[in-house]
């Protein structure tokens, strides 16, 4: 596998302004045409590349987002179960004063 990573030498596609010859403005011009079809494809192997990176961190980025709408749900229901809860504990709390209340005055009136 040839190597795609991207660096400013290998994108360089014309080096210098030398005075070219007739005789060799043709070779000189299929070199720059294969330098910048290499540079080319570098640059396009790096753009799919960043491509499939965007799309994983995209599908990451849902099945996070669905994951803390799971979490969310799962805490307002704890909420609502604790809040109950709590509500429960102040209705036993007040029932059981209220019958400890009502045993007390029942002996203290059975004892007259």
């Amino acid at each position: 596998m040839a190597d795609t990573k991207l660096s400013r030498k290998k994108l360089v596609t014309f080096d210098g302004h030398e005075k070219v010859s007739a005789l060799k403005a043709a070779a000189k011009l299929t070199d720059f045409g294969e330098k910048q079809n290499e540079a080319n494809e570098l640059l396009a192997a790096a753009i799919e590349a960043l491509g499939a990176r965007i799309g994983a961190l995209e599908e990451k980025q849902v099945q996070n987002e669905e994951i803390m709408r799971k979490i969310a749900a799962e805490l307002s229901a704890f909420k609502k179960e604790l809040d109950r809860v709590r509500l429960s504990e102040k209705l036993n709390s007040g029932t059981i004063e209220r019958l400890s209340n009502a045993l007390r005055l029942a002996e203290e009136n059975s004892g007259d």
